[in-house]
């Protein structure tokens, strides 16, 4: 609460969008208006404008102006010049609205590694201090010669508050300092009212842990789904993207594909629903050069994949670590002290905390090791001192570690004991088909490679759009060492493409060399321009992913002599011959991780595109848009052969 001290009028201009879209473009802000004034006498004690030159894309009429870092610092010593001191409690900012601090100065701050002062961190809003003090009747505005109109339950501008309140707009000559001036008077007549500024907003400016029962109810219209992240993307990264908004506690859910892996996506849930309406502002904002897809999702949504259902997680996770790190690839009889010695021998030793009470095992349900554990560690600095043991030993295996959250840990726990019961859907040959089944030819597993070699390479983040053709472009003279029906390209379940492909290539050289030059390139697609990330792997990572890391007991390892077959119920004698199907890569993150075809929807299926230098085997075309990929392929001048 204010009684006295000093506010601050500030207000933010951009080179895009304003009013209720400011920030909501990625532009950087170009102007930065302040008045402070004095509570107590009610006077504006100083006032500065600046000039900010943006640094992504450089303007040519703002050159004189200063960066963002340096107008910030000249503000501060502006306002300590006035005998105020700006990091007082008793010092506030007053903005219009919600989106100057939160969608403009902090993302963009953020975005450029720039620490801003902590009053930036507390402010009033402006509008809704004026529903306080006259919509909900805390103040009676003064006597005129006519009665004022109703005030407006939501201001959206300053105009409806300056028409409310008597005060005429400012009509100076400086054009650019009209709002902020305008916004001076207003926060002068509700001082003048005797209205009390108080409840100022905070910004959070670290992320804070916590855990989440799936019994916990959950406010679904605080949730948002965001998708396309870098897959080695924390919790603090997302947070970091949506840096202005307050996430709640815990309130980061990374999602998991079916082998337990990262697929790019996160539920973020929100302290309130003023705060998920911004976030979703944020579509297509970028992390790096990636751009981020933001949606609406559901409370349900968000305890599917961070509610927890063990007495063990929860135990685990309530020591108050503030650093999750993850272990992938450990020894199957590894022991809590061989990972408290990984931790603290050799450079930069970092302590695990609760020694062998901060390390917890991941196991299935029937007791077995998976290789995965899950360390805790209390500060935040102990982060990169960890994390610094990627790819080391524990005897003769490399660990890999990653940064994880308490969300992936409810997750793992939550799947390593669930009893597999997918038996029914999945591949078989061993039993025969009963009656009304038609028998359905799945991807054959010669066509797949498998073993250790990594002769094969991941494309990820590939244009929706893109074909065979497109592939073959980008990877250009490293093309020719492609296998025959070398290329595949990974569909979802609802048949649309997923962004992967993988290529098998004719050696471990030829693959290292593929990936090395080709990582962050980029595909030109159209008008379209997306980074490509490639990477080498061996067969059996490309069938963990191809086949959802479902491999029936009964098969071998090595190549198989034919095709695998499953069985659906009939449709009717005019049903067509199904296509090649597998199911790629999930997405949403909570999808079925063997072969599955949906009975009533007998077309629903995902196809695969098998390509080498001289033939192209795809399915019959029954569709527009599949006879137009065909069309596409024979514009290559390859050979097609019909399934």
């Amino acid at each position: 609460m204010i009684t006295g001290g000093w506010v601050c009028a500030l207000h933010v201009r951009t080179a895009g969008l304003g009013g209720a879209a400011l920030g909501s473009d990625e532009e950087e802000a170009v102007y930065l208006a302040y008045v402070v004034i004095d509570v107590l006498t009610n006077q504006v004690i100083g006032e500065r404008e600046y000039a900010v030159r943006p640094t992504r894309r450089p303007s040519e009429e703002l050159q004189t102006g200063q960066p963002l870092e340096v107008v910030v610092q000249q503000f501060d010593e502006f306002v300590r010049s006035l005998q105020v001191d700006p990091h007082s409690p008793l010092f506030r900012l007053v903005t219009d609205g919600q989106p100057p601090l939160r969608q403009c100065l902090h993302p963009e701050a953020c975005s450029k590694d720039l620490s801003l002062p902590t009053y930036y961190a507390r402010f009033h809003d402006l509008r809704k201090e004026y529903v306080r003090a006259y919509t909900l009747r805390a103040v009676t505005p003064r006597a005129t010669s006519a009665p004022p109109p109703p005030p407006p339950d939501h201001p959206t501008c300053l105009q409806d508050m300056l028409n409310y309140l008597g005060i005429t707009p400012y009509a100076g000559e400086n054009f650019y300092a009209a709002e902020v001036k305008d916004m001076a008077s207003i926060i002068q007549r509700i001082i003048a009212d005797g209205f009390r500024l108080e409840l100022p907003e905070t910004i959070d400016l670290v992320l804070e842990t916590g855990i989440c029962s799936k019994d916990d109810e959950i406010d679904g219209n605080c949730i948002v789904r965001a998708r396309g992240l870098p897959w080695q993307s924390s919790d603090q990264d997302i947070a970091k993207f949506f840096r202005g908004l307050n996430v709640a506690k815990g309130g980061v859910a990374l999602c998991l594909s079916p082998q337990g892996r990262r697929n790019g996506e996160a539920l973020v849930r929100f302290i309130s629903q003023e705060h998920r309406d911004m976030a979703l502002k944020r579509h297509k904002h970028h992390i790096g050069p990636r751009y981020i897809e933001v949606y609406r999702a559901t409370g349900d949504d968000f305890l599917q994949v961070a509610g927890g259902a063990t007495c063990e997680a929860a135990a685990f996770l309530s020591r108050g670590a503030q650093v999750i790190v993850r272990m992938r690839g450990l020894p199957y009889d590894a022991t809590p002290q061989q990972v408290l010695e990984f931790f603290s021998t050799g450079d930069d030793p970092v302590n695990v905390l609760d020694g062998a009470d901060g390390v917890l095992f991941v196991r299935r349900a029937d007791g077995r090791a998976t290789g995965d554990a899950f360390v805790l560690f209390a500060k935040e600095d102990d982060s990169p001192k960890a994390l610094s043991r990627h790819r080391k030993l524990i005897g003769s295996r490399y660990i890999e570690l990653f940064r994880s959250t308490t969300a992936e840990v409810q997750q793992v726990l939550n799947r390593s004991l669930e009893t597999r019961t997918s038996q029914a859907s999945t591949p078989s040959t061993a039993s025969a088909p009963a009656e009304s089944l038609l028998p359905v030819a799945l991807v054959p597993q010669h066509v797949i490679t498998s073993g250790t070699a990594k002769d094969c390479v991941r494309l990820r983040g590939l244009p929706y759009e893109a074909q065979v053709e497109h592939i073959l472009t980008f990877l250009d003279e490293f093309a020719q060492n492609i296998v025959m029906q070398g290329v595949h390209m990974v569909y979802n379940s609802q048949g649309h493409p997923s962004g992967e492909a993988f290529i098998q290539m004719n050696s471990e050289t030829s693959a290292f060399l593929c990936a090395q030059q080709k990582h962050h390139r980029y595909m030109t697609f159209g008008k379209k321009q997306r980074y490509i990330e490639v990477f080498q792997c061996s067969g059996d990572d490309m069938n963990l992913v191809l086949t959802g890391g479902v491999t029936p007991a009964t098969s071998p390892k090595v190549l198989s002599p034919g095709p695998v077959t499953y069985y659906y119920p009939a449709m009717g004698p005019t049903l067509p011959p199904p296509p090649l199907v597998y199911w790629g890569y999930p997405t949403p993150p909570v999808s079925p991780a063997h072969y599955y075809h949906p009975p009533h929807h007998p077309q629903t299926m995902v196809r695969i595109w098998l390509y080498n230098r001289n033939t192209a085997v795809v399915p019959k075309p029954r569709h527009s848009n599949d006879i137009k990929s065909v069309t596409n392929i024979l514009a290559t001048g390859s050979k097609l052969q019909k399934l």
